[in-house]
């Protein structure tokens, strides 16, 4: 006798393996537009193209999506500004500096989606958000801090320019040109796209330099270097 037909009584859509990388791209873009409070499980699956039950596979839950995504960003940043900051590094502080700009575009340069998360939700997140982006700021902030310190101590920054909001300057300023330079530059300067950034990054970083240098009028070699590359 013939034995009947295996029917599949599994309900749903199957589970399909995804890398977490990808999901990871996902939720940045949501929560890039929602913040992490209007932010679900449910957008960052439709976003990944994949099903809620995914998500929970790999994370608890949106927040800790979220940590995740930090976490995926800011280690490998800070251990390069942590090396680049190594006292034993004997080039002149503006050159350190300026590849300390370089590095900081490495990582986050082409990650618009990232930098506006980060942002938002250290300006309108919930305190406890804001927390656990300042616990993965601050290390960032202390390595060009130190660079700072050393620049004063050899004689390359003005002693009294404050050194905190040095550092501040420096980065903050930074990621608003990486957002906005490509845009603005174009509508605004018609200064073709192409040319926008790498042009802001040079003539920024001059003015930034030249403002906390103690020798501001020698010249800055590297930068004619990279302006040469880039043509």
């Amino acid at each position: 006798m013939p034995h009947p037909p295996k029917v599949n009584h599994s309900r749903g859509p199957k589970t399909v393996k995804m890398d977490p990388e990808h999901l990871l791209v996902a939720a940045e873009r949501v929560f890039a537009s929602e913040g992490l409070k209007g932010a679900s499980i449910r957008a960052i699956a439709r976003e990944a193209g994949c099903d809620p039950a995914l998500i929970y596979y790999h994370f608890e839950n949106k927040e800790a999506v979220f940590t995740t995504m930090l976490d995926r960003k800011f280690p490998p940043l800070v251990q390069e500004l942590e090396r680049l900051s190594d006292p034993a590094d004997l080039r002149h502080t503006s050159e350190r500096f300026w590849e300390a700009l370089r590095t900081i575009h490495r990582h986050v340069g082409q990650d618009a989606g990232f930098r506006a998360t980060v942002r938002g939700e250290m300006t309108r997140g919930a305190e406890g958000v804001q927390d656990t982006i300042a616990q993965r700021v601050r290390p960032l902030f202390q390595a060009l801090l130190h660079l700072f310190q050393q620049g004063v101590q050899r004689g390359h920054i003005r002693p009294e320019f404050p050194q905190a909001l040095g550092v501040f300057f420096f980065a903050r300023l930074y990621l608003e040109i990486l957002d906005t330079a490509p845009i603005m530059a174009q509508r605004i300067a018609c200064i073709p796209v192409e040319q926008a950034l790498p042009l802001a990054e040079r003539s920024w970083f001059e003015l930034y330099w030249r403002g906390i240098s103690t020798r501001p009028e020698d010249p800055l070699p590297f930068l004619e270097k990279a302006k040469e590359s880039r043509s």
